[in-house]
């Protein structure tokens, strides 16, 4: 097994749209939030909301930066497909369900790695931006900081998983991708706006509607974790 996650790691690492994609998350996720914050400073310094959220506001850039880091997880597996190599990964490790256990192991390693710099590089920045515009910033010591932060990372690092597996159904990264933008954004947006128990089993039912409670009970049970370890005494 310990062959199979070195061979698993030589080969993500060897391929550049690895890094590309996950040099982009980054960017994006940032540049996006950014965005968002730049596009309405002006109204928050004229009259700010009752319910502004600095960590929520600093965060925003995943609605992008989860496509990308879900390709990152999908082209794990559909780059092999493309280029042949899967043939001989197959060969070399005949049990397929060793092998996609290398392959996801690998695949969740990138996509932390991935999701701490992109969470900790949009927070920063949006706090860093906020804080130049006089407006509250968000301290990493509140409780409600650490949960959206962990749960940040916990989603993305899920969203990856879940792209791999989109992956390894259609063998193809456009299928895989076209199918992430339908499940993150395409039914989330659309929910609100279907007839009857359609739009009820979308809005409360759906994937990605799951997958957001499951991390943020997730992020809730890693707080806690966090805080008992921090306020227990020292033997």
């Amino acid at each position: 097994m310990m062959n199979l996650l070195a061979a698993e790691w030589i080969k993500t690492r060897s391929v550049r749209s690895t890094w590309l994609i996950a040099l982009a998350t980054v960017v994006v996720t940032v540049v996006v939030s950014l965005l968002g914050i730049g596009g309405l400073m002006a109204d928050w310094q004229a009259d700010l909301p009752a319910d502004f959220d600095p960590t929520g506001n600093s965060l925003k850039g995943i609605l992008v930066g989860q496509i990308l880091i879900a390709t990152l997880g999908a082209q794990a597996i559909t780059s092999e497909y493309a280029t042949g190599q899967i043939v001989t990964s197959l060969t070399i490790a005949p049990r397929r369900g060793v092998f996609l256990t290398a392959k996801i192991a690998v695949a969740t390693l990138v996509a932390l790695a991935t999701a701490v710099v992109t969470v900790a590089c949009s927070f920063g920045a949006s706090q860093a931006a906020l804080a130049a515009a006089g407006l509250p910033t968000a301290g990493l010591t509140a409780p409600d900081t650490i949960r959206a932060v962990l749960c940040a990372v916990a989603y993305l690092v899920l969203t990856a998983i879940l792209g791999l597996a989109f992956g390894t159904l259609t063998r193809s990264s456009t299928g895989a991708l076209a199918i992430i933008v339908t499940v993150a954004l395409l039914v989330p947006a659309l929910a609100p706006g279907m007839p009857g128990i359609l739009g009820e089993i979308a809005g409360t039912y759906w994937a990605r509607t799951l997958l957001t409670r499951r991390v943020a009970k997730l992020g809730e049970n890693l707080e806690m974790f966090a805080s008992t370890v921090v306020c227990s005494p020292t033997l």
